[in-house]
């Protein structure tokens, strides 16, 4: 067998790895004899035990403040929002309270019966009630588009206008001043559509009713002695293309147009003859209506 080489003379000293000299373990680097390692972790001089290191110092916790301006804005937001809801609510509630819902709730309106499908005629008709609330009539309606007439308008034409759903006031002019006139021309042309207004002569005097003011829609009318009388609006809230509590129509025909501009602007007055004069929606009938008694109802009358 070979022998085992035997050792080099001079030849250095072979050290175990790891070692340091004299056989010692390798300190870890940042870890000196003795210490605690803080060197190497904080970068810093190292002491023994790890003296020397520096802490961060600890920061103070800040309150954020809550944004009572926002808050009180939008408090305040809802409150007037809960203020206009609650306010609309009672409005209406109100309004509804004093709706008229039935024609006997208007103290001083008269009730007749004149029957659906009247006659259209060309004479002139000798009725009954002055001013009148229905029966034969022109086959021309009159204008009664919020529509303000300054003379006393043919009647046959004006009782075709309540057939389709119109409420005509009336005044005569000799018993009102220019005032409470203009008063009511106002509330007309201010109210639009299915509105008349017409000065008729005699109204205080020498018609039936008697009265300085007077409202006519088909089969109903009422006599009111002052402008400011509040029955004025109710009965052009209610009549005017009036429906009753039960939803059953006040007026013949339901849909029939209040518009004839030709009239507006050339209107027949109370003696004159008749003419076609803008829009018919019927075909004529020549009887002369002169005896048409038994087709006057008799008249009723809410207190």
């Amino acid at each position: 067998m070979p022998e085992d080489p035997k050792p080099e003379k001079n030849a250095p000293a072979r050290r175990t790895p790891g070692k340091g000299a004299g056989g010692r373990q390798a300190t870890p680097a940042g870890t000196g004899l003795g210490g605690s390692g803080a060197r190497g972790a904080t970068g810093a001089k190292g002491g023994k035990g790890g003296k020397g290191g520096r802490t961060r110092p600890q920061q103070a916790a800040v309150a954020t403040s809550k944004p009572w301006g926002l808050i009180a804005a939008a408090v305040a937001v809802v409150v007037f929002a809960g203020a206009v809801i609650g306010y609309a609510v009672y409005a209406v509630n109100e309004k509804n309270a004093d709706r008229i819902t039935s024609a006997d709730q208007i103290p001083g309106v008269e009730a007749f019966d004149y029957a659906a499908g009247q006659q259209h005629v060309t004479s002139n008709v000798s009725y009954e009630q002055n001013p009148p609330v229905g029966g034969p009539h022109d086959p021309y309606w009159a204008d009664c588009t919020g529509t303000v007439y300054d003379i006393d308008i043919r009647h046959e034409n004006a009782v075709h206008s309540l057939e389709h759903g119109a409420v005509w006031i009336t005044y005569d002019p000799d018993a009102l001043g220019a005032d409470d006139v203009q008063q009511l021309t106002d509330l007309v042309s201010d109210s639009g559509s299915y509105l008349m207004i017409s000065p008729f002569a005699g109204l205080a005097t020498t018609s039936d009713l008697a009265t300085p003011i007077s409202l006519q829609s088909w089969n109903h009318r009422l006599a009111v002695d002052s402008v400011d009388d509040p029955r004025i609006q109710q009965y052009i809230d209610f009549f005017r293309q009036g429906t009753d509590a039960d939803g059953t129509s006040l007026y013949p025909e339901i849909g029939a147009s209040c518009v004839n501009p030709d009239f507006a602007a050339n209107p027949l007055p109370a003696d004159a003859s008749s003419e076609p004069i803008g829009n018919s929606d019927a075909p004529t009938t020549d009887p002369a209506a002169a005896g048409t008694d038994s087709t006057e109802p008799a008249a009723t009358t809410t207190n």
